[in-house]
């Protein structure tokens, strides 16, 4: 009896360690386009590190259903030095249990603030606006992660941008209080928010 239950932890440990060389692997080419860690260099693409485990292994669910905009962020921006693959490219052969896995181990590495200039003036106005519109579900100026709405303060403008006018064209999924708040902001608006989540830093 003792014999079968070591041999049965050792194949539990000897699977589990298998499964994290896989998860590792799998890292090492999600971070060719997310920087080191999932931590970005590149305005146009997010920071995944420090994102809550639901939002990130739901955005890979909708991305392997290809319910949201796919195209190549390299192949957008001519940058050549990153994979031209579309992140439903990416994830089209996951398993629930890879993705699941991949979200896990991101939301456990520490979310780190981009570098990069912003405008002062309309950072203040875009923290008013948020204060009106957006905190009751991204608190704390849009960088609490327990909100489970992703991270807003301190990601790059780029990826603010394009993720805003996916938002406003009803290109993603999103709950109709957001809609109804998208709706309600003007272009300016939408830049000077973009202008105070940078700010954050």
């Amino acid at each position: 009896m003792k014999a079968h239950t070591l041999a049965l932890s050792l194949f539990l440990i000897f699977a589990s360690n298998a499964y994290a060389g896989d998860i590792d692997a799998i890292a090492a080419e999600c971070n060719d386009c997310h920087g080191p860690a999932g931590v970005s260099e590149n305005t146009d693409v997010p920071t995944i590190a420090g994102i809550p485990e639901f939002v990130h292994s739901d955005a890979l669910y909708i991305y392997r259903d290809e319910e949201r905009p796919c195209a190549s962020s390299a192949f957008r921006h001519g940058d050549t030095s990153r994979p031209e693959k579309t992140m439903c490219q990416v994830v089209a052969d996951f398993d629930d249990d890879t993705i699941d896995a991949i979200a896990a181990h991101y939301a456990e590495l520490p979310f780190v603030a981009a570098k990069q200039e912003f405008d002062a003036g309309l950072a203040a106005t875009g923290k008013a606006i948020h204060e009106e519109h957006c905190d009751k579900c991204h608190s704390d100026g849009g960088s609490n992660p327990d909100d489970e709405a992703s991270i807003l303060a301190g990601q790059w403008a780029g990826y603010l941008k394009s993720t805003f006018a996916e938002y406003a064209a009803d290109e993603r999924d999103q709950p109709s209080s957001m809609r109804d708040r998208m709706e309600a902001l003007s272009d300016a608006d939408e830049a000077a928010l973009i202008q105070y989540y940078i700010s954050q830093q």
